[in-house]
């Protein structure tokens, strides 16, 4: 069953009004111009100037209005409406009334509502505008003699000219209501799209809830088991520095989880810390899963540093950007952050073989992967993950050979303080 669109924001409708008002203004003072100089007839112009005049008041009272706080609303645009067909049907009744060719021009408020407001106002308008017709048809002044044209060759060159106009605002009305019936579909297809994405993220971290809530059990194990037998080889050094090493990545998988715990909204609230030193942390725990993996760093920014609640999302998708490019390139791998005083961005940077845009498009929409054994869940979690905090995150190819990964977030969303 087929169903009608929604109408557009009546904010944009009186601002496309104003402009057509614009327009309609212009038409008819050139209109009593070539009436009365070119084909000398003389017309009542003090009533037909004064309704010009207050169409123009009209706009400016609009534009002030689009600049105002309280929202429009559809018994706004039908009265603008209304008040444009009242002030041609007082031009036509100055100037022949029914009889003038341009008559037809009271369409006009007609398809506006139609095509922009409720089913409701678009019978309304049709309605008043027929009635506002037919009293035409009974009260006008007549038009006066045209002096060498006759009155059915003035009708004529008349009917010409307003074909002219109707076909410039039927194309006009037909191509913006084609661009705002791309625009629907694309973001119809977009919302689709996200909210497939959401779903399958949502599976996941239940996944995940469940899967941190078995892990802590086992990691508890292998801690106290490693710190057993560091104490009964506290003599062999070579077997201390792989427990030692083996503790620590425990240790950071129970941080990891307990972060995931946090930011299910269970636990307490991580403290305030400075952003660079968050930023720091979070690529020095990383690479203690990353030991061999060559990084540059560099973070700078504003001062004071901005201080921030850590968020575990955000450092998620951080240390997957970081697991990628190290995949990518081990020996080469820059991480380069940098803050002002509204937005985080960070540029993690590799030397590996790149993607092409297409690709980069992709990637984070769909589970997509470059790797042969991975799957894309973890730019599909980045995406969403930065996308939820009102941030963006971009893959692209280098110049140079590689691939950039750039992330930008709004500090506000990291609660800085």
């Amino acid at each position: 069953m087929l169903t009608r669109d929604p109408p557009a924001p009546a904010a944009t409708l009186l601002r496309r009004l104003a402009w057509l008002r614009n327009l309609a203004i212009v038409g008819q003072l050139l209109a009593i111009v070539v009436v009365v100089l070119g084909l000398g007839m003389p017309l009542p112009l003090a009533p037909m100037l004064t309704i010009t005049g207050l169409l123009l008041l009209l706009n400016a009272l609009t534009w002030w209005r689009l600049k105002q706080p309280w929202p429009a609303s559809q018994p706004e645009v039908f009265t603008q409406l209304a008040a444009d067909t009242m002030a041609l049907a007082g031009q036509l009744f100055f100037s022949g009334g029914y009889a003038n060719p341009f008559v037809s021009l009271l369409l006009l408020p007609v398809i506006l509502a139609a095509t922009a407001l409720s089913a409701g106002y678009a019978w309304l308008a049709a309605l008043f505008t027929g009635t506002v017709y037919s009293l035409l048809i009974v009260w006008h002044v007549p038009l006066p003699a045209a002096g060498e044209l006759d009155a059915f060759n003035l009708h004529l060159l008349g009917m010409w000219f307003n074909f002219l106009i109707s076909a410039a605002l039927v194309a006009w009305f037909v191509v913006q209501l084609a661009g705002s019936l791309r625009r629907r579909e694309q973001e119809l297809a977009a919302e689709r799209e996200r909210a497939l994405r959401d779903a399958g993220v949502f599976a996941l971290g239940m996944q995940a809830a469940g899967a941190a809530h078995e892990l802590s059990t086992p990691l508890a194990t292998m801690t106290v088991l490693a710190r057993e037998l560091k104490e009964e080889h506290r003599q062999d050094g070579e077997l201390v520095e792989g427990l030692d090493l083996l503790i620590q990545q425990a240790e950071r998988c129970k941080t990891l989880l307990t972060r995931l715990t946090v930011s299910a909204g269970v636990g307490r609230e991580l403290a305030p810390v400075p952003l660079d030193a968050w930023l720091n942390e979070t690529i020095e725990h990383w690479q203690l899963m990353r030991p061999s993996i060559v990084v540059v760093r560099r973070i700078e920014g504003v001062r004071p540093v901005p201080s921030i609640r850590p968020d575990p999302v955000l450092a998620q998708a951080l240390v997957s950007l970081y697991n990628n490019a190290a995949d990518a390139s081990p020996d080469d791998v820059a991480i380069e952050a940098e803050w002002d005083a509204t937005r985080l961005q960070v540029r993690v940077l590799d030397r590996g073989p790149g993607l092409s845009p297409e690709l980069a498009e992709a990637a984070g929409r769909l589970a997509w992967s470059s790797k042969g054994t991975g799957r894309g869940i973890g730019l599909l979690l980045t995406h969403a993950g930065i996308e939820h905090l009102g941030g963006e995150a971009t893959l692209l190819p280098r110049a140079s050979g590689g691939s950039l990964a750039r992330v930008t977030v709004p500090l506000i969303a990291l609660k800085a303080r």
